[in-house]
C-alpha cells in the first residue's frame, strides 16, 4: 500500500470481527513500533503484546467497557484480538543524558525542555497505527488515564509507565466518534510558512 494510502485510510477503529490476527502479522506491527525515532537513541519505548481473552477481558473491565457499550458501543476493547501496551521509561531517558556524549560543558545532564520521552512514545504509537493499516488491519487507542490498574494486571516495572493500549483487529462496522463532527483545522490554520 502506498504511504499516502495508509495515512488517508488511518482512522480509530472501535469495532471488529471475530477474525484472528496471525502472528506473524503482530511481529510485523510490533517491529515497526520499535523502530519509531528515539532522542538520543535512548530506546526507551517497549510494548506488551496481549492475546490471550481471559486478559484483554480484563483491561476491558478496568477500563469501564460495559459504561461504554451501555451508551450505544460496540465493545471493541475486549472484542480486540490484539492488545499492544505502548509503555516508555523516563529513567531510560535521564540515565542515556547522564553519558559523556549527551551531558552538557559541565558534565551534566540537560534540562529537559520537553519529556521527549512521551514525545517518543507517541512517536512508536503512531507507527503501530500506521502499520495497522499498512498490514491491512484497522486500530483504535484507549489512553492509560482510563485504564486504572493496567500495571498491576500486566506486571509492567515501575520504571515503566504505559501510556495506553493500541486495538488491532480486523475492521467491523462501528459507531463513529461523535468528536469527528468538528471536521479537521483548515490546513491555513494549521500550517505556517516562515513565521506564524
Amino acid at each position: 500500500m502506498e504511504f499516502s494510502d495508509v495515512v488517508r485510510h488511518r482512522r480509530m477503529v472501535r469495532n471488529y470481527t471475530d477474525d484472528p490476527v496471525d502472528q506473524a502479522t503482530i511481529d510485523r506491527i510490533v517491529a515497526y513500533g520499535s523502530k519509531a525515532p528515539s532522542a538520543g537513541f535512548t530506546q526507551g519505548q517497549s510494548f506488551v503484546v496481549v492475546t490471550d481473552a481471559a486478559t484483554r477481558g480484563a483491561i476491558a473491565e478496568l477500563a469501564g467497557e460495559a459504561s461504554y457499550v451501555e451508551q450505544g458501543f460496540d465493545p471493541w476493547i475486549s472484542k480486540a484480538p490484539v492488545h499492544v501496551v505502548v509503555c516508555v521509561s523516563e529513567t531510560a531517558y535521564h540515565r542515556r543524558y547522564q553519558e559523556s556524549d549527551k551531558t552538557d560543558d559541565q558534565g551534566k545532564e540537560i534540562e529537559w525542555p520537553v519529556p521527549y520521552w512521551w514525545v517518543d512514545a507517541g512517536a512508536s504509537l503512531m507507527m503501530l497505527l500506521l502499520a495497522a493499516v499498512d498490514e491491512g488491519l484497522a486500530a483504535g487507542f484507549l489512553g492509560v488515564h482510563s485504564i486504572p490498574g493496567l500495571r498491576d494486571q500486566l506486571h509492567i516495572p515501575g520504571s515503566v509507565d504505559p501510556i495506553g493500549v493500541v486495538t488491532l483487529g480486523h475492521p467491523a462496522l462501528d459507531r463513529r466518534s461523535g468528536s469527528l463532527r468538528r471536521g479537521r483545522r483548515p490546513h491555513d490554520d494549521v500550517v505556517h510558512r516562515e513565521r506564524w
